[in-house]
């Protein structure tokens, strides 16, 4: 769950810290004072995008932290082979700047934006306006419908993609044989790049060697003078190694009257000795140093050579490994007919196990569509849509004869949601019937559902009570509570009844001195909570009597919450 959350510096948000309850927590407060801005520092912790204006006016950066806390060993396992120490508590801070870069760190470490939303997937569901519109796409049904199923389907979705991959790989490498003139075209260019590599006779290292050879043939002239010059000043005549060795002699007369002047004496030896070998060596490199125009041309021309096939064929100490491909190859192409016909028997091979895959993978998923249609039904109506029918519609799966280009790693199947919201309308596509109020609740639905099969630990809802009111929002209200028995909620709301259900509400205002426009967050106590569920009830000016409705309205949710706890308990 999320316990804790601080902001700095996000739009009209300078300051300002947050605790929350393991249960439902409910932002609320007028239009425009904020909400979205809580909205937003979530979505930024879960891995969404971060925009430059999105950062306080004048400042020069902020930050979004979460403490989340857990006791699922499969998060410690998960979050330990992506190299991050957690044990039962996880601190996301991400920072960002005026320049538009971000710094995320998952409890200390640097990670990506790609692995924030990967991790934080796993701990957090947002329910939100883009949410409503990815459920209006048929192309997301499948993957809704697989969720649900959940361990068999995606055991028989993984096997299926790696036979995919097999076919896919056995059919290429027969359409590639299978066109003669495609063929030879093939094999004469293998035959150049294979003599081109074999002509060349790379060596390893050859590269660096002719690099460190040219550069020293460019400097010739400089080298020669500076070898010589050094060996001059050592080894010529009144030079550093006559003098090392006439000190060491002096040195020599007095070395036994002191440990002090046996010690120099000795060091002065050691580097005459030293100095004398480097004399030696500068001597033997003058005499590698003869490089003509001609040495360097050739040196140039090679590196040329190397340089062309390093852009062609990549790493040039690989270059054996690559010939060996490119004869495989070669020979594989040569056989020509025989191969052909040897892939296209693995082809069909492959091509009925997949089909096999794909009618064993759809029955699975047919079983679970039938469950999750009852599953659906139920819970639209406890949201006030007890005569919906939802159907998930499979269009007919391929003949065996028509199944090639007809399925890929994910199945064959064709589905869609359908829904007939009131007696009397035909199923019809979800974006073609569904009002902005049922589109809610039919979501609700469906992460009330999920949150029952082992969802994840925090689910916020933005903008989950669109388009309802009165008895309906009285329902998802309850619905809302009902999830928070098993999952952390937070839920932004204008209305009085999911506020009444409220075990952590926070009132988001907006307040301008006349210069500057910040927004306020402050947590409401009980009394709070009822002068709040006041203001959402549209009561106006505020009368003792609305006040009492308000209360009576607390207390009721007070004891439905009470009662659904009751009923959780082992005997009940």
């Amino acid at each position: 769950m999320l316990q804790r959350i601080a902001i700095r510096n996000l739009a009209l948000i300078r300051d300002a810290e947050l605790e929350f309850s393991d249960k439902l927590n409910v932002l609320s407060g007028e239009t425009g004072a904020g909400k979205s801005i809580i909205v937003d520092a979530l979505m930024l912790l879960m891995g969404g995008k971060y925009d430059k204006t999105m950062l306080s006016g004048g400042e020069d950066s902020g930050y979004v932290e979460g403490l989340f806390v857990f006791s699922s060993s499969e998060k410690t396992a998960f979050l330990g082979e992506l190299g991050i120490d957690a044990d039962e508590e996880m601190i996301v801070v991400r920072k960002f700047y005026a320049d538009g870069k971000n710094d995320i760190r998952i409890n200390g470490r640097s990670v990506t934006v790609k692995m924030l939303k990967s991790v934080m997937s796993r701990f957090v569901d947002i329910c939100g306006q883009n949410e409503y519109q990815v459920l209006g796409k048929k192309s997301e049904h499948l993957n809704i419908l697989d969720a649900y199923i959940g361990d068999p389907a995606a055991a028989l979705t993984a096997e299926l993609r790696e036979k995919c991959a097999e076919y896919d790989d056995v059919r290429a490498r027969a359409e590639a044989l299978g066109n003669a003139e495609q063929r030879l075209q093939r094999m004469d260019m293998l035959a150049y790049q294979i003599n081109e590599i074999e002509s060349a006779a790379v060596k390893r290292g050859e590269e660096e060697e002719l690099t460190e050879f040219r550069t020293r043939a460019m400097h010739g002239e400089k080298i020669k003078t500076a070898l010589e010059g050094a060996e001059d000043a050592l080894s010529g005549e009144g030079r550093a190694l006559d003098g090392l060795y006439e000190a060491s002699r002096m040195l020599s007369g007095i070395d036994k009257l002191s440990e002090s002047y046996a010690e120099l004496d000795r060091r002065l030896g050691d580097l005459a000795v030293e100095a004398e070998d480097i004399a030696g060596t500068l001597k033997d490199l003058l005499s590698e140093v003869d490089f003509d125009e001609h040495d360097l041309e050739e040196a140039e021309n090679r590196l040329a050579k190397l340089r062309s096939l390093k852009r062609k064929y990549g790493d040039l100490d690989a270059l054996p490994d690559k010939l060996e491909q490119l004869n495989s190859e070669y020979a594989l192409l040569s056989s020509g007919d025989e191969e052909y016909e040897r892939l296209k028997a693995e082809e069909e091979k492959l091509l009925g196990e997949c089909c096999k895959l794909c009618k064993k993978l759809s029955a699975v998923r047919r079983e679970g569509a039938k469950r999750l249609e009852k599953d659906v039904i139920s819970e639209l109506g406890d949201l006030g849509m007890a005569n919906s029918v939802f159907e998930v519609a499979f269009a007919p799966l391929p003949e065996r004869d028509e199944f090639e280009g007809n399925f890929g790693p994910h199945g064959a199947d064709d589905i869609e949601f359908l829904l007939s919201p009131n007696p009397g309308q035909q199923l019809l596509p979800l974006v073609k019937i569904i009002s902005g109020g049922e589109m809610s609740r039919f979501m609700l639905a469906l992460k009330v559902i999920a949150g029952r099969y082992g969802g994840v630990d925090t689910m916020i809802f933005d903008e989950i009570d669109t388009g309802i009111s009165g008895k309906t929002g009285l329902e998802v209200a309850e619905k809302l509570a009902d999830i928070s028995r098993r999952s952390q909620v937070f839920c932004v709301t204008h209305l009085a009844q999911i506020a009444s259900m409220a075990d952590c509400q926070y009132f988001i205002s907006k307040t301008t001195d006349g210069y500057t426009t910040s927004t306020a967050v402050r947590r409401l106590d009980r009394e709070g909570m009822i002068d709040e569920i006041t203001r959402l009830s549209g009561a106006g000016e505020v009368s003792a009597a609305a006040r009492r409705a308000a209360e009576e309205l607390k207390a009721w949710s007070d004891g439905f919450k009470r009662d659904i706890s009751q009923s959780d308990r082992p005997g009940n």
